[in-house]
């Protein structure tokens, strides 16, 4: 197979059929619509999570490891099955996969809506990873079939503006649902939100996705063999051993020994794939993918950039409430303008990713630590008495701009030499190196800004926190610097 290094630039023309306008129908922008609204959806759960993280806790009188499992056990369920998930959109229809992904996460949203316990708000929050983990490799998958070209920055721009969009209104929403039903019933319909935005979800696939949903004979391969199920078993458990030390080991330190184990699985998983392709299968991930130098390194930026980020809202929610006293409102409208800046610059990203790239990547992430830098200013003057609290809105108006650059054109720039019949299945792995990166930051990152509080001030403690965050932020920026001088000296290699 000849793959093309230039192929965001070249039309695609792989995998075309009833379910493949190739770019050309004015479908897709119906479709796009489709895609942003349900993983919107997604991005709200996650995002009003962090406010509601104090209501859940008086609620459901839950412990300090029930609420690290709210926030790693839907990122755990959501990362093992994203590879799979992908593949399986490439082979047998996206469509299809992505109204049974929005379906699963809606059901999900109703069991943690209507959760009794502790343990039956994190089985529903698992139920809410899994339908998350299948319909979210099918939405850039979908991205990439629908659009070519300058069109694909722009679609994967409206999607970072989503993002943005989603990050403004999660919090806010939560902050005046659990303002209106109190601390009960309040936290409850943070989730119970998503159930109209899935069923709207789920009512336009079905009309205006085109047909058929599901190819009930995959092209590729024979049968069940063409999903690679072994491949698939055995990658599902290696990310599971990565994930689930950082998920649980606080409670039990051997299960710290998952990780070598997870390093053995990977082996036989790899070997696996190489073997299964040597017989004339279609494997679950074909690894010369991993030769485009923009492709390995955009993976590795997003998997540090999220290993940091989704941790600084966490702690900014929790340090407004619980180290300020200030309502769950009052912690969502802080991050408002940073997240109405980040969708701002999300859509202009996608506009000129053609044009500018890599330079905006590292623009971004640049931006980033001077927003946490003077984010650490703000709360230490704020405990000296020499500041407003509110003076952190400023200071994270650069991450938000930041946001904005990194994630779309990272996204589009990684994605550009992946052919369509892995569409799916690269974006899940660049998907998974993020959810890799956002459980271990969820642990370390939290886990050492609690125990600076036990021992110390809430200062201090914020200091650590965007101090770990910073040195990931400053390991992709590494990454990123190398990438553009890979690019500038013809180093990425074609296919």
């Amino acid at each position: 197979m000849q793959w093309n290094a230039n192929m965001m630039d070249t039309p695609d023309t792989n995998g075309q059929g009833p379910d493949d306008p190739a770019g050309s129908d004015p479908i897709r922008w119906r479709i796009l619509v489709i895609l942003l609204v349900a993983i919107v959806m997604t991005l709200i759960s996650v995002s009003i999570v962090n406010v509601a993280l104090p209501s859940i806790r008086l609620g459901l009188g839950a412990t300090q490891s029930d609420i690290q499992w709210v926030l790693s056990g839907y990122a755990l369920s959501f990362g093992v099955v994203l590879v799979a998930a992908g593949r399986a959109g490439d082979i047998m229809g996206r469509g299809g996969l992505f109204i049974a992904g929005v379906s699963v996460f809606t059901v999900g949203s109703m069991m943690a809506g209507t959760a009794s316990d502790a343990d039956a708000l994190n089985i529903a929050r698992f139920v809410q990873g899994l339908g998350s983990g299948l319909l979210n490799p099918q939405g850039i998958g979908m991205i990439q079939q629908y659009f070519q070209g300058e069109e694909r920055g722009r679609a994967f721009g409206y999607l970072g503006t989503a993002i943005g969009l989603s990050i403004a209104i999660g919090p806010v929403l939560g902050g005046v649902l659990i303002e209106l039903g109190g601390p009960d019933i309040g936290w409850r319909l943070t989730f119970l939100v998503n159930v109209p935005i899935g069923i709207a979800a789920i009512v336009l696939g079905l009309k205006w996705f085109p047909r058929p949903l599901i190819k009930r004979f995959p092209t590729i391969g024979s049968g069940l063999r063409s999903l690679d199920p072994v491949g698939a078993f055995l990658l599902g458990l290696t990310v599971l051993a990565i994930l689930f030390p950082f998920v649980e080991a606080r409670n039990a330190p051997l299960l710290w020994l998952l990780l070598p184990l997870a390093g053995l699985l990977g082996m036989i998983w790899v070997l696996w794939e190489r073997r299964y392709l040597r017989n004339g299968h279609s494997p679950m991930v074909d690894f010369s993918i991993f030769r485009a130098r923009s492709y390995t390194n955009g993976i590795s930026i997003m998997s540090f950039y999220f290993a940091g980020l989704p941790s600084l809202w966490v702690l900014v929610a929790v340090y407004v409430q619980e180290g300020d006293s200030r309502t769950a409102l009052e912690a969502g409208l802080i991050g408002v303008p940073a997240a109405l800046i980040g969708a701002y610059s999300a859509q202009w990203a996608g506009r000129r990713v053609a044009r500018y790239g890599r330079q905006m990547i590292i623009s971004g992430l640049c931006l980033t630590l001077v927003g946490l830098a003077l984010s650490v200013w703000v709360v230490v003057l704020h405990e000296a008495h020499l500041l407003s609290v509110w003076w952190l809105v400023g200071s994270l108006c650069f991450v938000g701009l930041a946001q904005g650059l990194v994630i779309s054109t990272n996204q589009t720039l990684t994605l550009s030499t992946v052919p369509l019949e892995y569409a799916g299945s690269s974006g899940a792995i660049l998907q998974t190196g993020q959810r890799i990166g956002t459980a271990v930051g969820f642990a370390v990152i939290t886990a050492a800004t609690f125990w600076t509080v036990d021992v110390n001030s809430w200062a201090m403690a914020v200091t650590v926190g965007f101090a770990i965050i910073a040195l990931v932020v400053l390991l992709a920026l590494i990454v990123a610097v190398s990438d553009l001088r890979a690019q500038n000296g013809g180093a990425d290699r074609a296919f």
